[in-house]
């Protein structure tokens, strides 16, 4: 897979990751909200408020990580964009085909990971 020649396969998959995630960290989102239904609601009458407040916790940390990987992506976006990506941040080598198709977001060669 080479970047000028899968721009368009790229840019549609880091579009798809993009709206995925932002679905998830609004769905997230939605069911932190007093009142709500769902399976991640939280019953404020509930006797073990110890336990809620671990799983609120959780939720508050996979809400990190969902908007760690959707800045990653539009970074990705960004460097695609600027004729930037697929090249190594550190070394400033190619990044291998392999990787990016594993992980289309990634910013470093394997060596650099």
């Amino acid at each position: 897979m080479t970047v000028s020649s899968d721009a368009d396969e790229i840019r549609r998959q880091l579009e798809d990751e993009r709206d995925d995630l932002q679905s998830r960290l609004d769905e997230l989102s939605r069911t932190e909200v007093a009142g709500s239904e769902g399976p991640l609601a939280y019953d404020d009458n509930f006797a073990d408020s110890g336990q809620v407040a671990a799983e609120q916790g959780e939720n508050q940390a996979l809400a990190g990580q969902l908007r760690e990987q959707l800045d990653a992506v539009d970074k990705a976006l960004a460097r695609l964009a600027d004729g930037s990506y697929g090249r190594c941040e550190v070394c400033g080598e190619p990044i291998a085909p392999a990787r990016l198709e594993a992980m289309p977001a990634a910013t470093t060669c394997i060596n650099h990971a």
